[in-house]
């Protein structure tokens, strides 16, 4: 069964109760939930993991190309605006990355305005709240040829 890694960023383990004005209600529980339960309708796995640490973020972004992940769905939280060092690992990984965000960034501060994430993924969505996580989901599946199961 091929497997997708879905990575989550700094402060995302506080879903739930950061901001529910700007992230919604839904926890990093409930993300996990629909990750696994939209990839289990084609076929695929899901590695989930979060982290507050940039380094883990690349370390994770690495093994996922090493172990021939089908892609990746990668909200990196604020790292997206700042990380020179997971837009280099997104561009050297060989698994199509789609970045995600809960909120339209577009439409808050200008300094998340930026993305170093954008211009090496295959694909960006945000605004849809968690489920955008569902959206890039079936958007990976689409690229890599896998067919929703009846």
């Amino acid at each position: 069964m091929a497997t997708l890694y879905v990575l989550n960023g700094p402060n995302l383990n506080l879903l739930g109760t950061r901001e529910p004005d700007v992230y919604g209600h839904a926890t990093l529980a409930d993300v996990e939930k629909l990750a696994r339960a939209t990839a289990e309708r084609f076929g695929l796995a899901v590695e989930f993991r979060q982290s507050n640490h940039e380094g883990a973020l690349v370390d994770w972004i690495q093994e996922a190309a090493r172990t021939d992940a089908a892609g990746i769905v990668l909200n990196a939280g604020a790292y997206t605006h700042t990380s020179v060092a997971i837009h280099d690992a997104v561009r050297a990984a060989k698994p199509p990355v789609i970045e995600v965000h809960i909120s339209n960034v577009f439409a808050r501060e200008e300094l998340r305005h930026r993305s170093f994430v954008a211009p090496v993924a295959r694909a960006s969505l945000c605004g849809f709240g968690i489920d955008g996580y569902a959206l890039a989901i079936i958007g990976l599946a689409a690229m890599i040829g896998a067919t929703a199961k009846s």
